[in-house]
């Protein structure tokens, strides 16, 4: 886990992003037919500046896989690396939090949403800063305790990444609902 502000990263375009990265491609194994065996579709990206990797292969195409690669490494940036953040009154209105909360002031986005990655980054920075105590993070950050493992639990990858924090931590796992 670095502290390095990942909105460095995070802001940038795709093409200043790939420019950043070391990319190789290669021929991926398993199953695809004939072409997939004869071309170097797979895609692999190295982000030294922020030392994260991803790999996409599963398309035939060389082009579909780097897009997917660097959705990964986007992705990636919110769910690895945590920013300090001093736990204060003004969570609530960061724009990260506001920008992913429903009518009723619940966090409530979908995976697939792209405010969904940037919420989930503050949450999992806040969750570092409060040690790992769920019902602290939800207190600074003017959420319900159901409601922030409710949105933790949407994805796999940030329920696994919250489940190592908190076993790096000496806590014991949350359960899933």
């Amino acid at each position: 886990m670095t502290n390095i502000s990942r909105k460095i990263w995070t802001d940038l375009s795709d093409a200043q992003l790939l420019a950043q990265c070391e990319v190789d491609t290669y021929r991926a194994s398993g199953p695809g037919g004939q072409k997939r065996n004869k071309t170097s579709s797979a895609v692999r990206l190295r982000h030294p500046p922020s030392g994260l990797l991803v790999i996409a292969e599963e398309s035939r195409s060389q082009h579909e896989n780097k897009a997917k690669a660097l959705k990964r490494l986007r992705q990636a940036h919110y769910l690895k690396l945590r920013e300090s953040i001093t736990v204060d009154d003004a969570l609530p209105e960061r724009p990260e939090l506001t920008q992913a909360k429903n009518g009723a002031g619940r966090l409530d986005v979908g995976r697939k949403d792209v405010r969904f990655w940037p919420a989930a980054g503050l949450v999992l920075d806040v969750l570092e800063a409060v040690a790992g105590r769920v019902s602290a993070a939800a207190q600074a950050l003017g959420l319900t305790t159901g409601n922030v493992v409710e949105f933790l639990q949407t994805e796999p990858k940030v329920w696994e990444e919250v489940q190592h924090l908190r076993a790096n931590l000496g806590l014991k796992p949350l359960r899933m609902d």
